[in-house]
Formats: structure tokens, C-alpha cells, sequence
């Protein structure tokens, strides 16, 4: 889900209706106003709201995501399992069509596409039993990213009154809706009828889902039939204060440092690329292409994406990544100490979350640089009691 943040404006709306925070039922009489100023039907808000309440499992939901502390091995080993690898295959196969029409329409390997189902959904088999419609207004009631969800209750609005949404609509507890789960807004703008039925049906149709989220990749600027990530060698020379996704060459100057492909060749010579060490110098190492900033459109978790991005290609035929032999990583707890410590010498790391995130990263690069230590931006243990 993409997660981008922007600056909170206040919107038009009775003195006494909040458009975040406060007594939920004047909440709801921001939500009626600026419905009736965008031109949505007064009868129909009504219909829509009729019924809606806060949902306090999506608050806990939401600061309880405390999956995304665990490192690059952990958690893509706790992902990908030989079942998940044996249903993509299967459902590669029974929809090789469909994909056959992505790949041609939009240059989206299947294996991208294959890994979101997977993760996401199982498939389409899990996709979430939180009431959409209540997931929206709790998010956008609460004042953490009002900016976010607010619009996606409307685009919800005008799903409910073209008849494709129903108020019992359940999906992930963040609002995302499917197989591939869209939030409203992105089915408003990207969605598909790929089964041609004249609706757009994320949640039964997988022509519909795939074809949806294809679309959205493109739209967010996937660039058709190029790779994504390659697993790559890195030489013990290699000055790691160059790698890192804010670190680009082409592929010829990493190859001229001493970087090849693990297996194979390395596409694309003169792409514009970044060397991501999940966990540091000693641990798995992969060549970031464009298309892979992509990923973070869907979700902003760093361990995420390249979980899913390194899924991708494990679906194409792609050996196992080789571990190394990386330094143990910090708990969430010390990675919380750690945040602390580098907020208090001056860095932004986003947030004391204990998650292993960009910001957190290039902090955590730029001590290991003042302290004369090698600057591949993984934290270990000798690390922070240095600092």
C-alpha cells in the first residue's frame, strides 16, 4: 500500500465537525459536508454512512506492525516457503493468459505480479476481514495520517454509487481491497474489467486483480520489460559508503569495481543502478535497477520490498540467494536504542519504531563513517555501544 505522506491542509467543513480526531459524529458531519462540496449525492452519503463506527482492531492493527522489525533473512525465509513457490507456479499456469495480456499491454513481469498475490493474499485465499468502509473512516478519523485515508473514503463514496461497493466489504484493515488489495482510490484510477464482465471485481476476479495492479504498477512509473533486482558478488574492496539505494551508477561502473552478477550476466549496462546489502558486507547483495524503487509505492517497508522484489525472481527461476555470513543484527528493542541515540546527535531516522528503515540506514552509514567503520549501513551490536 502506498504510504505517502503530505502536508495536513485543513478542509472546508462546518465549525463543528473535525476532519480528524474529536466526537466521531461530528467526524462524520466533516465527511457529509465535503461530500456535498465535491458533488456526491446527499442520499447516497447518508446511505453510506448509515451504520459506521470506529473500529478499534484497526487502530491496533495499524501500531502493531511489529513483522516488519525482523531482518532480510528472517523475514523472507518466514515468507517464502516451497508452498508459496509451488502455488505460483501453479497459478502461472492456470492464468497464462491473462498474464500473457499484462506482459504485452504493460511490460509487467508476472513474477512481480505473482509475488504481490502471494504476499498480500495467499492467492486471493486471505484477504482480510475488517470491514472496509469503517477501516477508512477509523484511518481517516485518526489524526496520524488523515491525509491518506480521507481521500480514500471518498473514492469509496464513489464506488458505493456506481455499484461497486457494498457497505459490507471487507478487506485488510488498512482499507485495501482484493486479491492484490487496492485502496479505493487506485481501483478508482487503475482498475480493470479484465474478465469483461462490465465491473471492475478485485475480490473474485483474478483477471480483474491482476490486471488492476498491473496497470497501477505502470502508472506508477514501471518501466516496461526491464529488471528489477539482480543478485549480484561484491568485492571485499569495494568502498561500502558507495552502496545503498541514494548511491546510483551504471552497470558498467560497477563492473568495473569488481561487481557481477551471481549468476548470468548483468542486464542492462548503462542503467542507472544502486547495491543494496540488506545485512551489510558479509550478507546477500543484489543490484537495484529503476523499476525496483517501484515496489515502494505498494509498501514502504524496506524488508518488504526486496523480500518481494527477490520473490519475483525466485517465481522465474531464480536460485536461492546465497546468506554469507553477516555480523547478528540488532533487536527491535536495540534498534529503538539505537534510533534514540542517532535522533539525539542530530539525525532523522523517521521515528522510534525499531524498524530497519532508509533513514535509520543512512544515519547508521553516516556514524560508521565519523567512527572510521566500514559504511555498509547495517547496525550491529559493536556499533551501538560505540555510540
Amino acid at each position: 500500500m502506498k504510504q505517502t505522506l503530505v502536508a495536513f491542509a485543513l478542509l472546508a467543513a462546518p465549525a463543528q465537525a473535525q476532519t480528524c480526531g474529536g466526537p466521531f459524529p461530528d467526524f462524520l458531519d466533516g465527511i457529509r459536508a465535503e461530500a456535498r462540496a465535491l458533488g456526491h449525492d446527499p442520499a447516497a452519503t447518508e446511505r453510506f454512512l448509515q451504520g459506521a463506527r470506529i473500529d478499534d482492531a484497526v487502530l491496533r492493527a495499524d501500531r502493531e506492525q511489529g513483522h516488519f522489525q525482523r531482518d532480510f533473512l528472517d523475514f523472507s525465509r518466514r515468507l517464502i516457503s516451497r508452498n508459496r513457490l509451488d502455488n505460483g507456479a501453479w497459478h502461472a499456469r492456470q492464468y497464462a493468459p491473462t498474464f500473457d495480456d499484462i506482459e504485452a499491454r504493460w511490460g509487467v513481469d508476472r513474477g512481480v505480479l505473482l509475488a504481490f498475490w502471494a504476499f498480500e493474499t495467499d492467492f486471493g485465499q486471505v484477504q482480510g476481514d475488517f470491514n472496509t468502509r469503517d477501516a477508512l473512516l477509523t484511518l481517516a478519523h485518526d489524526c496520524r495520517r488523515p491525509d491518506l485515508f480521507r481521500p480514500q473514503v471518498f473514492a469509496a463514496l464513489t464506488l458505493y454509487e456506481q455499484g461497486d461497493f457494498d457497505l459490507d466489504t471487507t478487506g485488510a484493515w488498512a482499507g485495501e481491497i482484493g486479491q492484490v488489495q487496492m485502496l479505493p482510490r487506485d481501483i478508482l484510477e487503475n482498475g480493470i474489467d479484465g474478465d469483461g464482465d462490465g465491473h471492475v471485481t478485485l475480490k473474485t476476479s483474478t483477471p480483474d486483480a491482476l490486471m488492476s495492479g498491473a496497470a497501477m504498477l505502470s502508472s506508477l512509473g514501471w518501466r516496461a520489460n526491464e529488471p528489477w533486482i539482480v543478485e549480484i558478488v561484491v568485492p571485499a574492496t569495494l568502498d561500502w559508503a558507495q552502496t545503498g539505494l541514494d548511491q546510483r551508477k551504471p552497470v558498467t561502473e560497477w563492473q568495473a569495481l569488481g561487481v557481477t552478477a551471481r549468476h548470468g550476466t548483468l542486464p542492462m549496462p548503462q542503467a542507472q543502478t544502486a547495491v543494496i546489502l540488506p545485512m551489510g558486507r558479509d550478507g546477500p547483495a543484489f543490484l537495484a535497477y529503476p523499476n525496483f524503487d517501484v515496489f515502494f509505492e505498494w509498501n514502504q517497508s524496506f524488508t518488504y520490498v526486496l523480500t518481494a522484489a527477490y520473490f519475483a525472481t525466485r517465481l522465474q527461476g531464480a536460485p536461492v540467494y546465497d546468506a554469507g555470513n553477516p555480523d547478528p543484527g540488532l533487536s527491535g528493542e536495540d534498534i529503538q536504542r539505537l534510533q534514540q541515540r542517532l535522533t539525539d546527535l542530530g539525525h532523522d531516522v523517521g521515528g522510534i519504531d525499531g524498524i530497519l528503515g532508509a533513514k535509520t540506514r543512512a544515519a547508521v552509514r553516516a556514524e560508521q563513517l565519523r567512527l572510521g567503520l566500514p559504511a555498509d549501513a547495517w547496525p550491529t551490536r559493536a556499533l551501538l555501544d560505540r555510540l
